[in-house]
């Protein structure tokens, strides 16, 4: 039964995470430690004091579908192999002492429901690992989130909400015209938040998918499921960008309109559940507004794209689903960029838009806040992105804005890519070289009045294998000029991006970490306290190795060099966005 999570009702979770270990269930199901000081070596490598693995009693519930055998060659793409885990993990290397806090990761983890089998990577029901550094020790753990849509599954032996790609299946008529209603209600919509995971300004930990439902928030110390992120306000809408835009001062997120094409700007303050409307972007092309997974800021403005890949509501109501999923590629309606100035939020939410013409409005907009403004919105060449990596404000030598910087991980105006994250082709793959090519685009979005605006490659993508996504920065430079990126790139020939790579934007030039026949997930960058490189830290990664196994592991984010990994129990699922939890 979902209820309302007020901050005064969970308090501040997510700053409790800094309890030096995870708190343990009393219910024996989470794998028990044993502390051993061990002493041998790994390529020279020196062994961390750890633990032995914990005996893992895997139990399947007759719920769950046994994979076959021969699908657990890659863990990565089979559905995890038991509901909760907890457990000191040896090390192998040095964990730097100064890495003290929790990294959280978010993603899709059980593909099997009975005897029937998810078609897609964005259907599985969420896993949350927890990965917890302590004085150079590592405590792993994982868990599933207890979404409505999960614990029905798990009741009912079967699909009872509509995923990504599936739907559950009717016994008559009359069933079908009922869902067909909960659709328009919102209903029958997922909660299974296996998409991002992030940290309010107030310490909650939350996880999140696309549909608003699918917020939900989590105990980061235990990773215990606490209930829904109800929001307080009455905006009414379905769905939202899966990636919004948090810091310790505000939440900033999209809110697409489907029945009048176009897209809220919203922001809630730390402490609130409230959203309220910066203002709003009306569509330019297309019979609905183009799919918002992420979308970036600059230090003073939002930036809104408005991509040809467009939301669409008959494909949303098929039974079955089409190569392009929720979704239709509307190349003639062409691609928009659309840049709008923040508001301080003081005065509560907009009602009017207007169109800055001038460099004094622009100012003004800035300075007095009483509305918000389109500065800018230009035609950009078609593309396809599902995650922004950066933004920032261009400026003349001078120090004048006279444009927006937009870095993002492009897949060469090709949505083909959705398709292949079918769950048969990512597990069949038998070597031929079919990951479609991606770059970092870069959008330079002028400010001058001008109609267009420009998509070039931020560098050759042959720097990092013509493969690119799942990026992130050091987050004391989100907004603003960067140096250094980290994604994962391509070694080719593969069906998906195997490297971790880090980009450099002022050489123009990429280095990669490579472990042939893996799969790394999201490489996370975090800072070395006292830091003031922009590079000065680490980059964790879970990789599932070529032989069904898969470990921690740790870059030194300046050299790119491994300085430490840990292998895991048993090989985990991919997953897909994190987050990082410092200790108080």
């Amino acid at each position: 039964m979902a209820f309302s999570l007020s901050y005064s009702a969970i308090g501040n979770y997510g700053l409790r995470s800094c309890m030096t270990v995870a708190n343990r269930d009393s219910d024996g199901t989470f794998g028990q430690a044993m502390f051993l000081k061990i002493s041998k070596s790994r390529e020279s490598s020196k062994v961390s004091v750890a633990t032995d693995f914990p005996p893992v009693v895997v139990q399947q519930p007759p719920w769950r579908d046994q994979v076959a055998t021969k699908e657990r060659k890659l863990a990565a793409w089979t559905s995890v192999r038991q509901d909760r885990w907890e457990g000191e993990l040896v090390v192998e290397g040095e964990i730097p002492q100064w890495l003290n806090g929790t990294y959280l990761r978010n993603g899709p983890g059980l593909w099997h429901i009975g005897d029937y089998n998810f078609r897609h990577l964005f259907d599985g029901y969420a896993t949350i690992v927890r990965l917890h550094f302590e004085n150079g020790r590592l405590v792993m753990a994982h868990r599933q989130i207890e979404s409505d849509a999960y614990k029905a599954a798990r009741k009912n032996n079967k699909l009872c909400y509509r995923e990504f790609s599936e739907v559950p299946k009717h016994d008559n008529i009359l069933a079908y015209i009922g869902d067909l209603a909960n659709l328009f209600s919102g209903a029958s919509l997922t909660d299974n938040a296996n998409t991002g995971i992030v940290q309010l300004g107030d310490g909650r930990v939350v996880c999140l998918t696309e549909t608003i439902k699918g917020s939900i928030v989590i105990n980061p110390n235990n990773l215990e499921t606490l209930g829904k992120f109800e929001y307080s306000d009455s905006l009414g809408t379905l769905v939202h960008s899966a990636h919004p835009i948090v810091t310790a001062s505000e939440f900033l997120t999209l809110l697409p309109d489907l029945l009048n094409p176009g897209y809220q700007v919203v922001r809630m303050e730390p402490g609130s559940n409230e959203r309220k409307v910066i203002g709003r972007v009306d569509c330019r092309g297309g019979p609905s507004p183009g799919w918002v997974h992420s979308f970036p800021v600059t230090e003073h403005y939002v930036v809104v794209p408005e991509m040809p890949l467009r939301y669409c509501a008959q494909n949303l109501l098929r039974a079955e689903p089409t190569p392009l999923y929720k979704f239709e590629w509307h190349p003639e309606s062409k691609g928009f960029m659309h840049v709008m100035c923040k508001a301080s939020g003081k005065l509560g939410s907009c009602t009017s838009m207007q169109f800055a013409t001038s460099a004094s409005e622009i100012m003004q907009a800035t300075q007095t806040m009483f509305w918000c403004f389109v500065v800018a919105s230009v035609e950009v060449p078609l593309f396809v992105t599902f995650h922004y990596i950066n933004a920032y404000e261009d400026k003349d030598e001078d120090g004048r804005v006279t444009g927006v910087i937009v870095d993002c991980c492009e897949h060469n105006a090709n949505p083909a890519i959705l398709d292949k994250l079918r769950l048969q082709n990512l597990r069949s793959w038998s070597g031929e070289d079919v990951l479609p090519d991606a770059r970092v685009g870069r959008f330079k979005i002028p400010l001058d009045g001008s109609p267009k605006g420009e998509l070039v490659d931020a560098l050759n993508p042959d720097e990092h294998g013509r493969g690119m996504d799942m990026c992130s920065i050091n987050p004391a430079y989100l907004g603003k000029k960067y140096r250094y990126a980290y994604a994962c790139g391509a070694q080719r020939p593969c069906n998906f991006p195997n490297t971790i790579t880090k980009i450099d934007f002022e050489d123009k030039k990429a280095k990669s970490w490579y472990d042939e026949g893996s799969v790394p997930s999201e490489p996370y960058f975090v800072a070395r306290p006292g830091a003031t490189k922009e590079d000065d830290g680490v980059v964790i990664s879970m990789v599932s190795d070529k032989n069904g196994e898969g470990y921690a592991l740790i870059l030194d984010a300046s050299s790119f060099e491994e300085i430490a990994r840990a292998k895991f129990p048993y090989g985990l699922p991919y997953g897909l966005h994190g987050c990082w939890v410092p200790k108080c």
